[in-house]
């Protein structure tokens, strides 16, 4: 992840789960706060209830994955605590990458169209420069 790391200590996401707004879909319940840095930190919560040590290790993976993929779409500065519902025990990927925009939206923390694609044309300038070029 590029802008982002991983919220680790329990009195993190306390701190969150207290401070921060909330909002849920069928899959998912998404809490953050703003950390007053310049990247995310994500932390994603799998209970016992959503089924054995490998189906919560393969939520915690779809999740971890569809952020990594749109992170740049997310505004940064921000703690963002994602929970696993029992329903999210047999989620696709794209749904999972849905529900995560789907919160993001509720919460107001995606970045708009325009912003993404100014942001990206930096990157590939600032790529281009240091011999980068991606297609």
């Amino acid at each position: 992840m590029k802008f982002s790391e991983s919220l680790k200590k329990n009195p993190d996401f306390q701190h969150v789960y207290r401070k921060g707004t909330s909002c849920a879909n069928r899959y998912f319940v998404m809490y953050t706060l703003e950390n007053g840095t310049e990247g995310n930190r994500i932390g994603i919560s799998v209970s016992k209830k959503v089924g054995n040590s490998v189906i919560r290790h393969r939520v915690k993976r779809l999740v971890r994955e569809a952020y990594r993929l749109q992170e740049e779409m997310f505004v940064r500065g921000l703690d963002i605590v994602v929970i696993a519902r029992v329903t999210a025990k047999k989620i696709s990927y794209w749904e999972t990458e849905s529900a995560l925009l789907h919160l993001g939206g509720l919460q107001n923390i995606l970045k708009s169209a325009e912003d993404c694609n100014k942001e990206s044309n930096e990157h590939s300038k600032s790529d281009k420069r240091n011999g980068n070029i991606k297609c």
